[in-house]
């Protein structure tokens, strides 16, 4: 295990479509990243951000001895707004048009991709979008289709968003785009045109090793969802199944998530 202090730089990257934040943790003792380095690049949830990651970024990096990269999509956090709606292939046009201009910035070469929720659909994307350079692929809480469960989630919290306060919650980290974000979300993962999204013609494109994590309450979905992950890639795959645990384990159980993760990246 690395021992020296955890430090944090932010980074603007320049995108046609609009300037993207992201943030690095590194150990001190590593200094600069250079091209032998493997870093853990996070793909936020629908409502997520860099500042939402809060701690565990930073303690990630110090179980693993990665570096840790996390990005704001175009739209959310600070990065700049995104107009309209989203296209129904957004979860791998997220792979295809803006996680390789983050990796450039940064000078990625290999990674291993760690997406939350609807981060890890992404996520699934970029490993099968760049098998020769995904390492590993960690899903939490990802959705792999639209099930009933899933739709059951959504229409609950969307009517949890009928109370103004919570979107001013929102708007702390989002800012004036809040009420974009949230129909970002809910608009689109509730719109019948978008029912038959599934990540099954995906998956077997996947060739490197995949650990699915899952909370066992999870709101959103049940175990068929990470098991369908791990029975579809090609790579060799385990799902991790967490008891008493909702659609957040990195906030709820931080220690045994990153636990998890460097125990799967040391292999």
């Amino acid at each position: 295990m690395h021992t020296s202090p955890i430090l944090a730089s932010d980074v603007w990257i320049d995108h046609p479509h609009g300037r993207l934040f992201s943030r690095v943790w590194r150990h001190a003792s590593t200094g600069r990243a250079d091209s032998e380095n493997t870093p853990i690049v996070l793909l936020h949830d629908s409502l997520g951000c860099v500042d939402l990651w809060r701690d565990f970024p930073a303690l990630l990096a110090f179980e693993t001895g990665c570096d840790v990269l996390a990005y704001d999509r175009l739209g959310f956090g600070r990065s700049d707004r995104r107009e309209g709606k989203l296209p129904l292939d957004f979860i791998a046009d997220e792979a295809r048009t803006y996680f390789p201009v983050v990796c450039e910035q940064h000078k990625v070469n290999r990674f291993i991709a760690f997406g939350h929720s609807v981060g890890g659909g992404m996520a699934v994307h970029c490993a099968a979008q760049y098998p020769e350079r995904c390492e590993g692929l960690i899903t939490e809480s990802a959705q792999a289709f639209i099930g009933e469960e899933t739709r059951a989630g959504l229409l609950e919290a969307k009517g949890l968003f009928e109370d103004e306060r919570a979107l001013s919650r929102l708007a702390k980290y989002h800012g004036d785009k809040a009420a974009w974000v949230l129909d970002a979300w809910l608009g689109t993962w509730l719109a019948p045109s978008f029912a038959a999204w599934s990540l099954r013609d995906v998956l077997p494109a996947v060739r490197c090793p995949v650990l699915a994590i899952h909370g066992a309450l999870d709101e959103y979905g049940s175990s068929r969802h990470p098991e369908t992950i791990a029975e579809h890639a090609a790579g060799p795959s385990r799902v991790h199944i967490l008891p008493g645990t909702y659609h957040v384990p990195h906030k709820e159980r931080p220690g045994e998530i990153a636990g998890l993760v460097a125990a799967f990246s040391s292999r």
